[in-house]
């Protein structure tokens, strides 16, 4: 199992779901840190480490979280430059998202996304969902050499 400094992106453009999701991870103590970001533009500031980002410390997530249907840079083209560059790569990538659209599923996949999970629309399923992807992503998933240094 993965140890040190666990660091989760969160990448959502809804309030709500994003404090959902964040009392979901904190109260199970997933992460020591949870970073959320309000669009695919400003993911990529943070994972570039550029911008209002750019003092963050070093290092990348364990996993990000991404909603597909963002402003400025939506899920998907976020995922494609994620998985286009070789040091965020190695980052797993979850898109959580609303769409239950064919074509948003097969497009994530074949860009390379981890796991495809459609965000359940009751509070409890949604809290439960949430809480079990941070268990597996930050704690049972072994992260690759080179991620798990970083992280």
């Amino acid at each position: 199992m993965a140890t040190g400094h666990k660091r989760i992106l969160l990448a959502e453009d809804n309030p709500n779901d994003a404090e959902l999701a964040l009392c979901a991870l904190d109260e199970h103590r997933l992460a020591h840190e949870v970073m959320v970001v309000r669009d695919g533009a400003e993911a990529l500031d943070y994972l570039f480490r550029r911008g209002i980002h750019a003092e963050r410390p070093a290092g990348h997530p364990v996993v990000a979280f991404l909603d597909l249907k963002m402003p400025r840079v939506d899920g998907l083209s976020l995922l494609r430059q994620m998985k286009a560059d070789p040091e965020l790569r190695t980052i797993p990538v979850v898109m959580l998202t609303s769409s239950r659209e064919e074509s948003d599923l097969v497009q994530s996949y074949q860009a390379g996304v981890n796991a495809y999970v459609v965000k359940p629309v009751d509070f409890q399923q949604y809290l439960e969902a949430v809480k079990q992807l941070g268990r597996f992503w930050a704690h049972i998933n072994e992260p690759p050499p080179r991620a798990r240094l970083a992280a």
